[in-house]
Formats: C-alpha cells, sequence, structure tokens
C-alpha cells in the first residue's frame, strides 16, 4: 500500500468458502475498481477447513495492492475474525460483507452515498429475503425481541452488509467488547445512523454456519449485553408468581382451618415448590448468563490467535 490515505476498507470474514470464493472475487473487485476509491480488503480466515486460506493466498499473490489475509489458527467465530479486521484497518470508511454473496457486492455503493450524505453508521435491511422460511420466521422473532428488550433500533440486525465511520470503528476496538453483536454495538456509538434497503440472493454454494442454536447465543449476547430488561423482567414475574403462590397457600389454609377441608392440599402445595424451585432455576441461569459475560471481561485472556498475516508493507 501507498502512503496515501485509504478510502475504504472491506472486512470479509471467511469461514469454509472455498466454493464462494472465485465468484465472490470476481464480483467485488470490479465493483471497487469502479469506485474511483483507494481501497483495501481484510479478509479473516477464520480457521476453516477447507481450502479457502488457498483461495485467499492465490488472490493476495494476484492483486497484492489492495488484498490483506488474516488468518486464525483456529475457528473463534464470525465477532472475532470481524474484530481482528477492525483492529488492523487502513480506511476512513469500513464496510462489512459476507463471503457467501447472500448480500451482492454491487450493493456496496448504495451504502456509500448515505455515507457520503453524512451518516457515520449504515445498516443495511434485506429485501426480498431468499432465505427458508425457518430462517426469516426465526429472524423476526429475535428482532421483536431485540426490539423490545433494548433500545438498539434496527431493520434487520442479522444483515452483514453495513457502512461504518472511522470513528465508530475506532470506538469499537477501543471498547474491548467480548462477545456482543457488533451492528448494536456501533449504533450505540454512532451520532447519526442511518439505514438502506440492499437486494438479497440464494447462498450460491456451501451451507450456512448459522444454526438455530447460534442464533439463540446471538440474541443472548445482543439482549445481555445492552440491556438490564431480563433481569428486571424476571424480577416482576418472579415476583407476581411469589404473591399468587403465598395467596393460594392462604386459601388452602383458610379451607384447612376453618372448613375442615383436605382435599389435595398436600399435592397443591407441592405444585407450587415446584413450580417455584423452576422459577428459581432460570432465575439463576439469567444470572449466570450475566456473571460469565463479566467473567470473560475481567479474565483478559488473549482473544484469538493470528498464525499468519498477508499484506504488503507501507
Amino acid at each position: 500500500m501507498s502512503a496515501s490515505p485509504v478510502a475504504l476498507s472491506v472486512v470479509i470474514p471467511v469461514y469454509n468458502e472455498e466454493l464462494n470464493l472465485p465468484t465472490l472475487f470476481a464480483r467485488l473487485y470490479p465493483v471497487l475498481d469502479g469506485l474511483g476509491r483507494k481501497y483495501e480488503i481484510l479478509f479473516t480466515n477464520d480457521g476453516s477447513h477447507d481450502r479457502s486460506i488457498e483461495r485467499l493466498k492465490a488472490q493476495f499473490a494476484a492483486r497484492p495492492d489492495v488484498t490483506r489475509v488474516i488468518d486464525f489458527n483456529a475457528n473463534y467465530g464470525q465477532h472475532m475474525a470481524i474484530m481482528a479486521a477492525f483492529e488492523r484497518v487502513r480506511g476512513e470508511m469500513i464496510i462489512t460483507l459476507d463471503a457467501d454473496l447472500q448480500n451482492p457486492p454491487e450493493e456496496i455503493p448504495k451504502l456509500l452515498e448515505k455515507m457520503d450524505a453524512g451518516h457515520d453508521y449504515v445498516g443495511g435491511y434485506r429485501l426480498n429475503r431468499q432465505d427458508s422460511f425457518f430462517r426469516k420466521y426465526a429472524s423476526r422473532i429475535i428482532n421483536f425481541v431485540r426490539e423490545k428488550t433494548t433500545s438498539i433500533e434496527m431493520t434487520d440486525q442479522g444483515c452483514m452488509l453495513r457502512a461504518y465511520s472511522r470513528q465508530v470503528i475506532d470506538a469499537i476496538v477501543r471498547s474491548g467488547a467480548i462477545n456482543t453483536f457488533i451492528p448494536a454495538l456501533a449504533y450505540s456509538f454512532a451520532s447519526n445512523p442511518a439505514e438502506v434497503g440492499v437486494k438479497h440472493e440464494e447462498r450460491h454454494a456451501g451451507v450456512s454456519n448459522y444454526s438455530f442454536y447460534a442464533l439463540i447465543r446471538l440474541n443472548f449476547d445482543l439482549i445481555t449485553g445492552f440491556s438490564l430488561a431480563p433481569l428486571q423482567y424476571f424480577t416482576m414475574f418472579a415476583g407476581f408468581c411469589a404473591a399468587g403462590s403465598l395467596l393460594l397457600v392462604l386459601v388452602l389454609a383458610y379451607m384447612r382451618l376453618f372448613l375442615n377441608d383436605n382435599t389435595n392440599g398436600v399435592f397443591t402445595l407441592f405444585g407450587i415448590v415446584f413450580f417455584l424451585l423452576s422459577v428459581a432455576m432460570v432465575g439463576i441461569g439469567l444470572i449466570g448468563e450475566y456473571v460469565g459475560r463479566t467473567y470473560q471481561v475481567v479474565r483478559a485472556r488473549q482473544r484469538y490467535f493470528v498464525k499468519e498475516m498477508l499484506e504488503t508493507k507501507d
């Protein structure tokens, strides 16, 4: 890279995308070449088990002027793959993009137009989404839960195609956040966020790396990282349950002491106890989620290990 400033950095996490990478290269580089801006592309190979790293090395050899590759020694997850790139970007604007081509690279100019208009964070939302009914329905539920429990306003939190100003990226890196949903963290740092609709395509090859369990974990990270609402809701719910149980116990005591009615009293009390125990277990799990997040931060363990970095030195 020359000493002149880089206007645009494109960050792409890669995990087992061997079949998609040639098509991605063929579509992405012409789009960026046509922008008339100095750019760089940072690929993070997140411990792929296929030939993704070989494809990335070949592309680096073909376009070393604008290509940089971060190679992890193991799989650390999409969040760490993106954070590793954020810590090394040189651009004044940063765009994140998935390698599976579901968000077309041809939509990048839409985000840049919004950024050029003065916004410091632009989120994409998928138009005519091409995922399965299950994935679309699960995303709607997750979006609904996030909307009701946090102050983060996003139309489509699952869309990877997003643009960030350098100031927002620097704030994200300085935060040292672990297992935090990056778009939500960026929204909290942005002063003038915006959204734009982007096209969505079917995955060109391979299978999605996001399972239903991963989506649930993502939502846990989002909610517990940006809101105390789950603890507050649970406290209110537990309070109502305790009050109802106490009322039922008083009714049973009155029936036994004054009406001499012993019918099903013991079994009802057992039902109350088991119900309250289940409520307590849910509460313990919820508190454990918050404690676990705190533990990950305070132990300050190295978050990832870079096995190799391919780049042309200044």
